[in-house]
């Protein structure tokens, strides 16, 4: 038992010292904000993104966070104003005040069904960087997501796989509920394990908007199957004869990348493993 909690308060200081370092990084950068206003006309426009072709004739994506002011609505073609700080890439910025004048002749454009965006008929292609970026966002905004994840863990000491699925936002927009099975095998204990886990993504004012880090618990139960004998000569199909039920709670934190990867850390109390590292992918 004192191993046990040994072990279960070193993963949590592992395991939440990124996001301490993360506020104190977003804490840094936003004391030089480096705000700026920029005019022009909507040619595509999603749930968190708008891009504007500016007066200049540059296309700019521009990505709404927590803290956006903006209309309910941004129809393809209206002019608009955008006050923004810069992002991760070139080309694409944080929206901080949005606002919308007169509708212009490129409200006519035909729309493109399949990505669910326009572009204003005569004029060139939006970029396909700030394509990439915009599916990512529209991506990673999604309701429900399902996706993959492998790792490792220790105590007992085991290689991963896994499904689980996203749903959500419940109960407030940073809250999601993710549940996910979990297949292990190690040279001794076979195991299959259903987690139940409440997933809250940070309140951080990440401005670069490329990832971000949550953190999470839930219950998680487990049946295992521990023997030398089957080790010994290979068989390790699970065997529901002769196993262990384990009921613990999950904590985990986590960093998840626009792209759709992310990077997991958990511990488990009052059952086994006490530790994982998972690396996966939302589709």
């Amino acid at each position: 038992m004192h191993k046990m909690r040994i072990t279960i308060l070193f993963c949590l200081v592992v395991t939440f010292a990124p996001a301490a370092a993360l506020c104190q990084s977003v804490t840094i950068s936003d004391q030089q904000p480096e705000e700026s206003a920029t005019s022009g006309i909507i040619v595509s426009s999603t749930k968190n993104t708008i891009v504007v072709k500016a007066d200049s004739g540059r296309y700019i994506l521009f990505v709404f966070d927590r803290d956006t002011e903006r209309p309910r609505v941004l129809p393809v073609g209206n002019r608009v104003n955008v006050t923004s700080t810069p992002g991760d890439e070139p080309g694409v910025r944080i929206a901080s005040i949005v606002t919308t004048s007169e509708k212009t002749q490129a409200a006519s454009a035909p729309v493109n069904e399949r990505r669910g965006t326009s572009t204003p008929a005569g004029e060139q292609p939006i970029p396909p960087e700030l394509r990439r970026v915009e599916r990512q966002i529209k991506q990673q905004s999604r309701k429900y997501n399902v996706g993959v994840r492998a790792g490792a863990a220790l105590d007992p000491e085991l290689v991963f796989v896994g499904v689980h699925a996203k749903l959500g936002p419940i109960f407030h927009r940073d809250v999601s509920f993710r549940p996910n099975v979990e297949f292990g095998f190690g040279e001794v204990t076979t195991q299959i394990g259903l987690n139940l886990e409440a997933v809250y993504r940070l309140p951080l004012n990440v401005r670069s908007g490329r990832w971000s880090a949550y953190i999470g618990a839930g219950p998680g139960f487990a049946l295992s199957h521990r023997n030398f004998t089957e080790a010994q000569s290979g068989n390790r199909n699970f065997d529901f004869g002769a196993y262990d039920w384990h009921t613990g709670l999950n904590v985990l934190t986590g960093i998840e990348y626009r792209n759709g990867m992310f990077i997991e850390f958990k511990t488990t109390a009052y059952a086994t493993p006490h530790f994982r590292m998972m690396i996966g992918y939302n589709f």
